[in-house]
């Protein structure tokens, strides 16, 4: 994978997940899960918390420390080890803000106002928006960058930033005449990469949907997961053999999607299983699968938040192994561009 687009660079992974918000089905089919599978695939796997990110909105210092251990519970449940990869919150590393600073010099303001998410976060009063929601990008290539990640798992959505990424990454490879950076790929990969709203099959599941019942979250007892698909929106036709059939049936094709990730076979799997019947047998059985897969990791997210000091003690564990990793690229970052520094 990374040793061919990539020569010379240690085979990485990096990826992260803001501290935002509850944690739904989506970040579990499209990240966590991928994110452990991942572990021990021939390449090293650092995995963050960012919550620099998260304070591009204004967030309650409280509710965002709850946050951070949260989802720090949530890797870990869905089988994340913090002793085969490097977990940690992303403000502990420095290394993380300096290079996005070194960054803003090399991206250009262009770049940043064609940010598809940009647009949709600052909205219609983007001269209010926080700089650091205009920057983000930037902070997002010195996330995967500081490491000198060869690829990053990413979903469709975050596809345009890691081209950005890889902008920049070329950018400063040719001003300054150098081989540093590797030019990161994505890994864009599985049935339900993009899991959608259970409310809607057109738009993203999401945490912050105003509506609890358009996602299912990583804390949802069994009866919460079943009556949620119960009450999850469909048509009245019966499935058909193929996924060819599911064109124009976005909610359709969402619920198939997420009953191949959830059992590990391809929606063609699925609808063998199930063609002709109506979403009355359906349903019943996605809810079955699905509380099967979550109720450990809702179980298992519980039992680790119960001791919020051993999460610390992980964060800040993973956070030194990571700096062990980012400071020399820093500093070689800094020789580069020719900023002097005091040597031992």
């Amino acid at each position: 994978m990374s040793e061919t687009t990539n020569p010379g660079f240690t085979p990485r992974i990096f990826s992260g997940i803001q501290p935002s918000g509850g944690l739904t089905l989506g970040n579990y089919l499209g990240a966590l899960k991928r994110f452990a599978a991942l572990q021990g695939d021939q390449a090293e796997t650092i995995y963050c918390i960012v919550d620099l990110h998260a304070i591009t909105v204004w967030q309650d210092p409280e509710e965002l420390r709850s946050r951070i251990r949260e989802a720090t519970a949530a890797f870990m449940a869905s089988g994340v080890d913090p002793r085969q990869s490097i977990l940690f919150n992303q403000s502990q590393v420095s290394a993380h803000a300096e290079l996005a600073w070194l960054f803003n010099t090399v991206a250009r303001v262009g770049w940043m106002y064609r940010m598809t998410q940009f647009k949709d976060k600052a909205g219609k009063n983007s001269e209010n928006a926080s700089l650091g929601l205009l920057a983000y990008p930037a902070l997002m290539a010195a996330d995967i960058l500081a490491y000198q990640a060869t690829a990053v798992p990413v979903g469709e959505d975050q596809k345009q930033h890691l081209e950005l990424t890889r902008d920049i990454a070329a950018k400063f490879n040719h001003d300054y005449g150098v081989n540093h950076f590797p030019i990161t790929e994505p890994l864009i990969e599985g049935v339900a990469t993009r899991v959608m709203s259970l409310r809607d099959g057109s738009r993203k599941m999401s945490k912050s949907d105003p509506s609890d019942a358009s996602r299912i979250n990583l804390t949802d007892d069994a009866d919460a997961i079943a009556q949620k698909i119960r009450k999850a929106r469909t048509d009245a036709e019966p499935l058909p053999g193929s996924v060819e059939g599911l064109k124009d049936r976005p909610e359709a094709r969402n619920l198939v999607n997420i009953y191949a990730a959830l059992a590990d076979e391809t929606p063609d799997q699925v609808l063998a299983r199930f063609e002709g019947q109506g979403f009355g047998a359906f349903k019943p059985a996605l809810a079955e699968i699905a509380v099967d897969a979550l109720a450990p990791i809702t179980r298992k997210m519980s039992e680790f938040m119960a001791d919020p000091a051993e999460i610390d003690r992980i964060l800040g564990d993973g956070a030194g192994r990571a700096e062990e990793v980012a400071t020399p690229i820093l500093e070689r970052t800094k020789d580069i561009m020719g900023l002097l520094r005091s040597r031992p």
